[in-house]
């Protein structure tokens, strides 16, 4: 008797372990589809919200090679270089060959710098020497005559360094970029120069954030809290994954800047609030209730690349960055348009859901790229 209940027990035991073998299969199985749907949908989502811009070009008001747009076209090139749909190639080639890959006048502002970031992308695609040649010349000319004004905004001259925290977008990875093309030109010695002299003139050492300028450093929000703007933030936040990407790892300068970006996740995951969204001011969101979603959209691609490098390694990263990008993905209208992006400004403001603007998209596109890359 004892041993045909023995015998039934091991059959039990071997059938309800095969049951649970093949239940958890099953689980996994679907838990995979699902995940692949729902990057298939995502994937759908961000071409949309692409085309929807391409679509609208033609009534953007900034000029073709304004910072606004050339923010865009970085995030452009990202999502063609991902998905190689020659529609966003064609888009990005025709604005290209409309001003002989070239720039506006301003030899020292970084805001007219960045274009080439596109420019230079393009080049590593195509390999046509004309795509460079302006860029080359431009950076080259900065370096042999590097501009004495002071590092204060409002002083004379003061554009023609980076003295606000969004040049750190729009410069450095140039620089960078180069370097990676033309090591023996040591383009990151005068990078590095401006970049770590920016960076103690308004990084705040204590909140782990960056003034947007100096004039914001006395200044208090409503709360008493200092005012760290989301957009600027969210652009430093971004620019060093781009500069980090093109930095050999053993030049000082990426461990330098790495630092600064770990610091900076940390506190930037603070200021997220609950929906998944970042606000015009950091840490006042209650002044600024809407989300800012060029802010949160650099903020998602600063992170999502973090987590998929490794370099942000604890779970906490990862759940802000979903979180984030589920409620980026909400704000996006049904024809495609991304809503709540605050408009130009250097501070922060009141955002609507029917706000956008060109370079929010290019945040979206930068971010969706890593949010599909994730595992």
């Amino acid at each position: 008797m004892q041993f045909i209940e023995i015998i039934n027990i091991k059959i039990i035991y071997f059938t309800m372990k095969k049951i649970l073998i093949g239940f958890f299969t099953l689980f996994a199985v679907f838990s995979t589809v699902e995940a692949k749907s729902n990057k298939e949908q995502d994937r759908v989502l961000i071409d949309k919200v692409a085309m929807w811009q391409v679509n609208h070009q033609p009534q953007v008001k900034h000029h073709d090679l304004e910072w606004t747009n050339a923010v865009l076209f970085r995030g452009m090139v990202e999502w063609a270089d991902y998905t190689q749909d020659s529609r966003y190639y064609d888009f990005l080639m025709q604005i290209g060959k409309k001003h002989s890959w070239g720039f506006l006048k301003r030899l020292y502002h970084a805001d007219d710098l960045v274009i080439a970031q596109m420019y230079i992308r393009m080049y590593e695609k195509f390999r046509d020497p004309v795509m460079i040649r302006p860029t080359i010349a431009r950076v080259d000319s900065i370096i042999a005559n590097p501009s004495k004004a002071r590092l204060w905004l409002g002083a004379k001259r003061w554009s023609e360094r980076w003295s606000w925290c969004d040049a750190l977008f729009m410069a450095p990875p140039v620089y960078g970029q180069l370097n990676k093309l033309y090591p023996e030109k040591n383009y990151l010695d005068f990078m590095e120069r401006e970049f770590k002299e920016t960076t103690d003139s308004l990084y705040d050492k204590d909140a782990k954030l960056y003034f947007r300028d100096r004039r914001y450093i006395p200044r208090k929000e409503k709360n008493g809290e200092k005012v760290f703007w989301g957009r600027g933030n969210g652009w430093v936040f971004a620019g060093i994954p781009l500069l980090l990407q093109t930095l050999p790892k053993d030049h000082p300068t990426y461990n330098y800047c790495l630092n600064i970006y770990k610091e900076m996740a940390s506190a930037v995951i603070k200021c997220q609030d609950k929906k998944g969204s970042w606000h015009a001011s950091m840490l006042d969101p209650d002044s600024y209730p809407s989300p800012e979603n060029s802010a949160s959209g650099f903020f998602v691609y600063g992170l999502g690349w973090g987590v998929n490098q490794g370099i942000l390694k604890d779970k906490k990263y990862k759940k802000a960055v979903q979180k984030g990008w589920k409620a980026l993905k909400s704000y996006v209208h049904e024809d495609g348009m991304l809503g709540y992006v605050q408009p130009v400004s250097a501070a922060p403001e009141k955002v609507t859901q029917n706000m956008t603007e060109v370079y929010g998209v290019g945040a979206f596109l930068m971010a969706g790229i890593e949010m599909l890359k994730m595992k």
